[in-house]
């Protein structure tokens, strides 16, 4: 019987291990050696070592794609992560249609990709745009957005706003695991809500904070579709590192520079991931057992 069950476990197994396998591992490890190739796809790759890498130093719209991208990301995930926050806590409130309410801000996260930035290529269209045709009723004549340099930046991270009710949902599932006892007894020591929110709310959904945290900060660099809708933006102020990726790799068929920029890309997201996860320790609350035995020994000499 033991038996049995092992090689049902293996067989069901394999099906994830073989893709896997063979459409995660395997490309990466064929990218790898492709890094170190001048290959045009339509003819053989050729050997060059570590020029791919070496040209990325002497590349001006490597670093445009770099910053682009890290502005995005230093903008973009802070803001999102305390919104979704804050509609979170919102949405935990114990009232009538609360339910509707909560559906109303997840329904967006369904809109995403290419139609979520059709959507608002129209929304921040300079003449006919909702946003536009907005503040001119109050006096106000909106800018360019997609179409200006200085202002197609702000336009996407005002977009990326608009689907933190995935966050928003995770949150939630926190906030009801939250023991009512820690503020009932909040209440008893005189902690008002803010303090309650404070030293009760955000020590115990830290956890979730975190996960928010690190996946969007890993989705904000591979940030694309904004990048490829708009081709870069007005003067490359839309080149993300993505999108210029992309170009070298699909458009350009420098595949060798293509997988380099990838690898580099890589190596970017591990290094601020283990940034964020080094930082965890001190910000990052985790109810171990034995904080739990102690709790249980309070709550009996209390009795």
């Amino acid at each position: 019987m033991i038996h049995t069950k092992a090689a049902s476990f293996y067989l069901f197994v394999s099906v994830w291990i073989i893709g896997f396998l063979l459409f995660t591992v395997g490309p990466m490890i064929f990218s790898f050696y492709i890094s170190f190739n001048k290959w045009e796809v339509v003819s053989d790759p050729k050997w060059i070592g570590l020029d791919n890498y070496r040209m990325l130093f002497k590349d001006t719209m490597f670093y445009k794609s770099l910053s682009v991208t890290f502005y995005y990301t230093l903008v973009s995930v802070p803001l999102q992560v305390i919104l979704s926050l804050a509609i979170a806590l919102l949405m935990n409130l114990k009232l009538r249609g609360i339910y509707f309410f909560r559906t109303i801000y997840y329904l967006p996260t369904l809109v995403q990709g290419v139609a979520q930035m059709v959507l608002f290529i129209w929304i921040f269209n300079p003449n006919v745009g909702l946003v536009n045709s907005l503040l001119r009723l109050i006096g106000i004549e909106g800018p360019g957005w997609f179409s200006s340099p200085e202002w197609s930046m702000p336009a996407v991270i005002i977009m990326s706003l608009w689907t933190v009710g995935g966050n928003m949902i995770i949150y939630l599932a926190g906030l009801s695991d939250i023991p009512q006892s820690l503020y009932e007894a909040a209440e008893i020591d005189g902690a008002t809500a803010a303090r309650k929110a404070w030293h009760v709310t955000l020590p115990q959904i830290s956890p979730i904070l975190f996960f928010n945290t690190v996946t969007s900060m890993i989705g904000a660099f591979q940030t694309f579709t904004q990048g490829f809708m708009v081709n870069g933006g007005p003067d490359n102020s839309l080149l993300f590192y993505a999108y210029y990726l992309y170009q070298n790799a699909f458009m350009w068929f420098k595949m060798g520079y293509g997988s380099a920029l990838a690898w580099v890309l890589f190596v970017i997201i591990l290094l601020f991931t283990a940034l964020v996860f080094r930082s965890s320790a001190l910000w990052v609350y985790y109810e171990t057992e034995q904080t739990g035995r102690r709790k249980r020994r309070v709550r009996k000499k209390r009795a």
